[in-house]
This record gives structure tokens, sequence and C-alpha cells, in this order.
């Protein structure tokens, strides 16, 4: 990397004003933060389009499914594997390419713009009066502006549609909502200890029971069910982006108000995607019979791990073919995030998905630097104790990777990686210390009200015991 100085001085300068905006409690304009943000990235990614040096990825993965789009082609297929989500990015890079742009430029050009729209809805997914400085603080992020500006990831892309989901779910009302309500927990507490569990579970699914009180249209149904449906459109081109975010909606869903609009979020949701992978053989070329073989692409998910966390101990630091290790880091995942769901389970959702996030980020057998960013939108608007230790600590690994070790030929690149991605094991403890742990219990706003003793029966009648 050529402007290795200046990219690290601009890094270090955002970070240095967003810890002293922290300090001073700065809340500037919204559009202060976001034109600091922009500035701060078109300078970035004009020095790292001009660079030469650019990631692997980018040139021979997303390059070819751009170029394939211009060409008609299927841009999984004709990429070889090089891209395997859906084609919904490839056909804005094919745009792009089409109008002139060079790749250089064309490529970061859609994860920068969508990097600065993430900044008002940090300010908005973070609420109250602190809003316009989670705004500069993301700004300033400088893990983020890593991954959209010099690597050109489409992670900012995937997150821009996930936490608009978020914020349309959520809409106008309280900031912190509680995700499964106490309120829900003891009323189901007390029926199974009246009636027990049979006559609990007929009084839930019966006829007249609460399942079908609950599908029952509502006063305000018209204008809950857009809402999903928005936030649900929203979170399935997240989905096209890249798969990961998945784990995005129980979240989503927690924020609605009620069964009908969570379904109806879910299936817009599903539909999504669906839309744009039966679509391929008008808008990508894609012959019929070959879409299962799109699919099989797009499934699968080479066991390549030794990048990060614990895995890089059994690969020496190296990148290694290990199903095993693999097999093993997909459970622990899986193991954890039920773990999380329980513990979290009446958090208010924003806090749920930052530890779900986290967790990932601990188990994972395989992980890129650009994966980092998944927890940041939400951490940064909703911080802990440790955010920013957590913040800074993968933001300085990361820039290693990206700045001081593109400086080297292949082989001291790699022995630089081995030390690298061994080290990233400190990173861990940090990450955990970051969950929202204090957070687990988020009160609806009806309990958050001082009640009054409970009422006591006088003949016929119930009357208060005051």
């Amino acid at each position: 990397m050529e402007y290795a100085v200046l990219t690290g001085t601009v890094l270090v300068a955002g970070v240095v004003l967003a810890l002293v905006a922290q300090w001073r409690d700065w809340r500037p304009p919204l559009y202060v933060a976001v034109l600091i943000g922009i500035a701060v990235r078109v300078l970035l990614m004009f020095t790292a389009a001009r660079d030469t040096w650019q990631p692997v990825d980018f040139v021979e993965s997303f390059k070819p499914a751009g170029e394939a789009v211009l060409r008609g082609q299927d841009p999984v297929l004709a990429s070889e594997g090089g891209w395997h989500f859906l084609p919904t990015i490839p056909y804005v890079y094919g745009i792009l390419l089409w109008a002139g742009l060079p790749w250089e430029y064309a490529g970061r050009l859609v994860t920068v713009v969508a990097d600065i729209a993430l900044i008002p809805l940090v300010a908005k997914l973070a609420g109250g009066p602190r809003a316009s400085l989670r705004a500069l603080q993301y700004a300033l992020n400088p893990l983020a502006l890593l991954v959209a500006c010099i690597h050109g990831q489409v992670e900012p892309v995937a997150l821009v549609f996930g936490v608009a989901a978020f914020v349309v779910a959520r809409g106008s009302g309280p900031e912190v909502r509680p995700g499964v309500s106490t309120q829900v927990v003891a009323r189901m507490r007390r029926g199974v200890s009246a009636y027990g569990w049979r006559s609990a579970a007929h009084r839930v699914l019966g006829p007249g029971g609460l399942l079908r009180r609950a599908l029952r249209p509502g006063p305000t149904d018209r204008a809950d069910l857009k809402r999903a449906a928005l936030a649900g459109l929203w979170m399935g081109l997240a989905l096209c982006a890249k798969s990961w975010p998945i784990w995005l909606i129980p979240g989503m869903l927690l924020l609605l108000p009620h069964l009908r609009a969570r379904i109806t979020a879910l299936f817009v949701t599903g539909a999504v995607p669906l839309f744009f992978l039966v679509t391929l053989p008008v808008f990508a070329g894609t012959s019929l019979n070959q879409i299962p073989q799109v699919i099989s692409i797009i499934r699968d998910i080479r066991p390549i791990v030794g990048e990060w966390g614990w895995t890089p101990h059994f690969t020496n630091g190296d990148w290694a073919l290990r199903a095993d290790l693999a097999s093993i880091g997909t459970n622990l995942i899986y193991l954890s995030v039920l773990v999380v769901l329980l513990v979290w389970r009446r958090a208010d959702p924003v806090d749920l998905t930052t530890a779900v996030l986290l967790a990932f980020m601990v188990m994972t057998p395989r992980l890129g630097a650009q994966y980092l960013l998944w927890f940041m939108p939400f951490l940064v608007a909703r911080p802990t104790r440790f955010a920013w230790p957590a913040i800074l600590g993968v933001s300085f690994w990361a820039a290693y990777g990206y700045i001081y070790m593109t400086q080297f030929d292949t082989d001291t690149w790699w022995g630089l990686h081995a030390d690298w991605s061994r080290a990233s094991i400190v990173l861990l403890p940090i990450l955990l210390l970051a969950m929202p742990w204090g957070r687990r219990v988020a009160e609806a706003p009806e309990l958050a009200r001082p009640v009054g003793p409970p009422p006591t029966r006088t003949g016929g009648g119930v009357t208060s015991a005051a």
C-alpha cells in the first residue's frame, strides 16, 4: 500500500476526535457528522483507487462478477465461484462499469455510499439526546473506513439494509423495548401454575385461545402490517447482499408490535431473495437448468480456517482446509447463539442482536477482517462499558493487516500473517466483555411506571386496597 502513512494518519485522527467527542459529550448536528463521514470516505476511496496494491478478492472475485453482468452472464457461474451470493450487488457493479467508471472506483463506490447512509441510520438506531454523537463516532470508525474504502468489501451494503430494517421495525415510541416481555412471561407462568400444562396449552392453542386472539386484526393493524412489510423488504435486501444478516432477523421480529406483523415481516424477508433467485434468467442470462448449480455454489462454504480466533493455533497461523475445525466451530456458533437468545430474551432487541453478533465473533472458526464490522453499528449506537476497547482492539488488528502487512512481499506477508492471526485470540475476551451484560432485561414502558397496590374483592365487585 503506497498511501499507508496518509491512511494511518486519517484513521488515528478520527479515533482521537471520536474519543474527545465522547469525553466532551459533543453533540454536533447530524448533517455535520454526515459531511465529516463523506469527506473522510471520499479521501480514502480516492487514495485506495490510485494505489498499485488492490485486495485480491476485490480484483479476482468482485470484478469478474460485475463484468459478467455487463456481458449478460450469470455472475455466480462466470466468476467461477468468486462471487457466491445472490446477484443483487453485481447488478450495481455492472451498471457502474457500463457507465464507464474504472473498477477501482466503481467497486468501492457501492460500499462507500452504503457506509455513508449508515451514519444517519446509526443515529436513528441510537435515539435519544446523544444520537448525533453516535453518528459522528460511526462516521470516524476506523474499521468501517478500512472495510468500505480500502477493501471494498460488501459488509456495509448488508448492514445498511439490516439497520434500516431495525429502524423501521421499531417505528416511533420508546427507544428501549423489551424482547420477550416480562409481562408475557409472568402471565404464562401464572397460567401454568393455576391450570397445569395441559389446560394452559389449551388456553393458548384452543378455540378462543391466546394464539387465535393474537392473530386477530387490531385497530392499528393496517399501519403495523405496512411497517412490518417495509422492515421485511429491507431485511430481505440485506440477505441479497450476503447470507449472514440471517442473524439480525430475531431482533427485527422482536421489535415489531405483534404476531401478525412478525409473520408478515418474515414472509417478505424470504420473498425478496427468492425474487432475485427466480429472476436470474431475466436479468442475469442464467438458464433454468443452471439455477440448481447457482444454488449449490451459493450454499457451498469452503472450510477455510486459520485467520482468526482459536483456529490459527491449530494451523500454525496459516490458512487451511480443515473440515473438522470448521464443524466444531459451526456447532459452537449455534450453541452460543441459542444461549445468547435465552439469556438476552428479555433485553432490548438491539442489545440482543449485539450480543448475538459478538458471540459469533468469539466462536467462529473462519473470519475475514471485514466480518468484524457486523456488530459495529449496533455497538456504536448502544455502547457498553467495554465497547471502546473492543472497537479499538479489532480496528488495530484489522489495520495491521490492511496497512502494515501490505508493505511487504508475499513471503514476508505470510510470515507476518502467522503471528497476526494467532494474536487475534487476545481480542476474544475483550469482545466477550463488550457484550451488553448489564442490559439483559429491558422493562416494557408500562411496567416502568409505578404500580399501585393490588386490588381486593369486596362483595360482588373489585375495589382498591388503598
